[in-house]
């Protein structure tokens, strides 16, 4: 049977949408039929992901692909085949898009592909590590097992990146609050208060004409000021498309204290749990390197995975292939060498993950623990200066009074 989606009208003249399932469209549109429905179009899904309409598939994210692997791993584990797994995931889908998704897979399957064959086609909401351990597990016979793998590295991917969001969540309205007061009284209430200062034959203090100004540049240039900020930051997101500006932006960012070291962490959490799962399911370690390659977010570090693959090619080890690079942090080169004497690779290398997830998460709150204090602290520098400038010129007043 193949899967169609169709557009039809109800006894009510209203249109609906949706996905069924038959050998032809003719016994599709009889089936419609059959329900009450007439048929509008009929499409085969499997050739809807053909051309355009594939590159226009909607990309699943991490919370979703997370459940779904789930619940396809616990079905699998029952004793179901892949096929009634697509099924029953199709018939619990909670949204059109994702059911056409796996009504869109199980039409490959029925059609005889393999799973991974049918994964293919949907590169936007698959990733290659995802389609690379499916391959291994269908090729070992331990597809639940494998499945299951995946989506515990994409519940710790899933978590690790909702702490990181969460705990920058309150410096982030913390800074938003700070500008909007900030540019507030310059905006508002400093030209109300020092226009009565500018009347007077005194000299103002130099932190008042220096508010001033700040004041009358930000009121008759500040729109020009918000234009400039967002082109650069427009002109740095495209510029930083073309990989070599991108690799050197990358390599500043790792030099940088603090946050270099938290990105090398970051990449090297995820490139040890993707290598874990795939020489655990059975992948050569060539093609395992390959796709943990393809989940690091920094160049360089890529390109250390690269170089690495070359030389294992060669017939260098592991550990001392990536250790040469001085790229990675030594825990995990040592973690690597352990397993490859032990020749438990993929656990000690899923150890290592937890290990650095956990210093991650740490490290995230330490920062984000201190970064706290350090902008109340800065607005508030800011509130003072802005009162100093107004005062000032209230207490020269009151001394030449006296």
């Amino acid at each position: 049977m193949t899967a169609f989606r169709y557009r039809a009208l109800d006894t009510s003249s209203r249109e609906t949408n949706g996905v069924i399932e038959a050998d032809t469209r003719r016994a599709a549109s009889s089936l419609l039929r059959e329900r009450g429905l007439y048929p509008i179009d009929i499409a085969g899904i499997g050739q809807e992901v053909t051309g355009q309409r594939r590159r226009r598939q909607r990309k699943l994210n991490e919370a979703d692909l997370s459940l779904l692997t789930r619940q396809w791993a616990t079905l699998l584990a029952s004793g179901l085949t892949v096929e009634q797994a697509l099924a029953a995931l199709t018939d619990q889908a909670g949204s059109q898009s994702l059911r056409q998704l796996l009504a869109g897979v199980r039409s490959e399957i029925l059609a005889g592909y393999s799973l991974r064959t049918a994964l293919d086609l949907y590169p936007q909401a698959f990733t290659p590590l995802y389609r690379a351990s499916v391959a291994a597990g269908e090729k070992s016979g331990e597809l639940a097992r494998v499945m299951g793998q995946l989506a515990d590295y994409l519940d710790r991917s899933y978590a690790l990146r909702t702490r990181t969001l969460q705990a920058l969540l309150y410096p982030v309205i913390v800074a938003g609050v700070a500008l909007a007061v900030v540019v507030g009284l310059m905006t508002f209430v400093v030209p109300q208060v020092v226009s009565v200062f500018q009347h007077s034959k005194q000299a103002l203090p130099l932190l008042t004409r220096a508010l001033i100004f700040s004041s009358r540049l930000l009121l008759d240039w500040g729109w020009l000021f918000a234009l400039l900020v967002a082109g650069v930051f427009l002109a740095g997101h495209s510029a930083l498309r073309k990989t070599a500006l991108k690799r050197r932006w990358d390599a500043l960012l790792l030099r940088t204290p603090l946050l270099g070291h938290h990105l090398r962490i970051l990449d090297a959490t995820r490139f040890a749990s993707t290598l874990s799962i795939l020489a655990g399911s059975g992948v050569p370690l060539l093609a395992a390197l390959e796709a943990g390659r393809q989940v690091i977010s920094r160049l360089p570090l890529a390109d250390a995975v690269g170089i690495a693959g070359e030389r294992v090619r060669e017939g260098q080890s592991l550990s001392r292939a990536l250790g040469a690079s001085g790229t990675f942090p030594p825990f995990l080169i040592h973690m690597i060498a352990n397993g490859e004497a032990t020749g438990r690779i993929d656990e000690l290398l899923d150890r290592a993950a937890h290990l650095q997830q956990a210093e991650l998460e740490n490290r995230t709150t330490a920062l984000t623990t201190l970064l706290e204090p350090l902008l109340l602290l800065l607005m508030g520098g800011f509130v003072l200066l802005i009162v100093l400038a107004v005062m000032q010129p209230i207490i020269e007043i009151n001394t030449l009074m006296r």
